[in-house]
């Protein structure tokens, strides 16, 4: 249920994936989820380092991009579907759909694996991941798991390598992100079309998983998360081809219009200024930009 209708945000082009780029041919990712089509790209994961560089995936050709301006340098390449991005101390943690946790060094591309299975069984599909302030990851593993099969589930990695596995009951978890004082996640659940969050205790158990926000039905459900300093909460709808601006109490106050571009925002983040919003729209390949008013 809506309150005031959401008032409109319009989202302006940051860079486009250069034609040179881009690969218009089958792939095994395209194959499982779009048709068989030959898809040039799918970009995802925008996040920034401490040094304010910009990163994004291409999950089907198994890529990751540094972004300057309209200059797209491939930082790795390798055989993968790399969906999730988070910058930690020097390096980029890849959330990967068939290796599961990696670790990026973006200064040489080198990769290493962080976590590839759980008590030797392989993830269903891993989606996106997040730095906890203590140094823990959270991620999802999401795999094919949706409203027939609600069986999607949300891990913890403590630094000493203890695994907490959060949630297991997911139709589909997909991007997640911490509120600001790091006590709540909030997980987007893409089949059911539900942003659930709860807190987060030294313990893994989870009580009272609460249903946050809701985005409108439709051909796809809540895919990325990002949230500002005023702990407002960025959805990427692809489908809608919106971004929806939620408050704190869950109310709807604005959506991004993307759909000049394409109806696919799959991820967004805060640029370092804390007000542009970066968004990946994996329809046209490019990465747009929003300025987000203050509450």
């Amino acid at each position: 249920m809506w309150f005031d209708p959401p008032r409109p945000i319009a989202a302006t082009l940051l860079s486009r994936l250069p034609d040179a780029l881009r690969r218009p041919k089958p792939s095994a990712w395209a194959q499982a989820n779009r048709g068989g089509a030959p898809i040039d790209s799918f970009l995802e994961g925008p996040c920034f380092d401490a040094a304010g560089n910009l990163f994004c995936v291409d999950i089907p050709h198994g890529r990751v991009f540094r972004v300057s301006g309209d200059h797209w340098e491939t930082v790795a390449e390798y055989e993968g579907w790399p969906n999730g991005l988070a910058a930690r101390e020097g390096e980029l943690v890849v959330a990967d759909y068939r290796h599961g946790l990696l670790s990026l060094d973006p200064r040489d591309g080198a990769m290493a694996p962080i976590l590839e299975t759980v008590l030797s069984e392989g993830f269903r599909g891993l989606n996106d991941v997040v730095v906890h302030p203590d140094g823990s990851l959270l991620f999802t593993d999401q795999g094919q798991t949706g409203l027939q099969d609600p069986t999607g589930r949300v891990f913890r990695l403590h630094p000493d390598g203890r695994l907490d596995r959060l949630l297991a009951n997911g139709p589909s978890p997909n991007g997640l992100v911490l509120n600001r004082s790091a006590t709540h996640l909030m997980v987007a659940m893409t089949r059911s079309c539900e942003v659930w969050r709860f807190a987060l205790r030294p313990d893994a158990v989870v009580g009272k998983a609460n249903l946050f926000f809701r985005v409108p039905a439709g051909t796809s459900g809540p895919d990325g998360l990002a949230v500002d300093a005023h702990d407002r909460l960025f959805v990427s709808n692809p489908g809608h081809g919106q971004v929806w601006v939620v408050d704190p109490h869950g109310v709807c106050t604005h959506r991004v219009d993307c759909t000049a571009f394409g109806r696919m925002p799959t991820n967004c983040t805060l640029a370092p200024d804390g007000r542009t919003l970066v968004i990946s729209e994996s329809e046209s390949g490019c990465l747009l930009a929003a300025e987000i008013p203050p509450p």
